[in-house]
């Protein structure tokens, strides 16, 4: 194996970085990314400069985590920002809205209309018909106050 590891040309690390920046590119998860450009500075960096196999390998391996390491805290103190925090959680869109009840509340339980469906809700007693505030959400539960 050393034999392999001692004749590492520049060209090895430049195929290492595409290996990586496509599995990056088909399995996402910000962390193949900055290996690939790790074996990147590291086969250019031969180009220049010739280094001895374990040279490469621990400046490989060094880069590649510092590059992750920083991206990681970037991300931490930059968090993204999306436009619609609370896309795919269905229940939290509608707390603030105003529902009528369908079944009147009762033992805790009840279910209201809401758009062109009806959802469980949790609230004190009321009769059918009333107007209810979403409060909060619990699952697929609605939960609701006299509005």
């Amino acid at each position: 194996m050393s034999d392999w590891l001692s004749n590492l040309q520049w060209w090895h690390w430049i195929v290492l970085s595409v290996a990586l920046a496509a599995i990056e590119a088909v399995a996402p998860g910000v962390f193949a990314i900055w290996f690939a450009a790790s074996a990147a500075v590291i086969g250019l960096l031969l180009i220049v400069v010739p280094l001895p196999w374990q040279w490469q390998i621990i400046g490989f391996a060094v880069l590649g985590g510092v590059a992750l390491l920083a991206y990681r805290n970037y991300r931490k103190k930059h968090p993204e920002n999306y436009e619609q925090p609370n896309l795919n959680q269905r229940g939290v869109q509608y707390v603030g809205s105003e529902l009528v009840l369908v079944d009147a509340i009762e033992q805790g339980q009840g279910r209201a209309r809401l758009g062109d469906g009806v959802w469980k809700v949790e609230g004190p007693e009321l009769p059918a018909g009333a107007r209810v505030r979403v409060t909060g959400v619990r699952g697929a539960i609605l939960t609701v106050v006299p509005a």
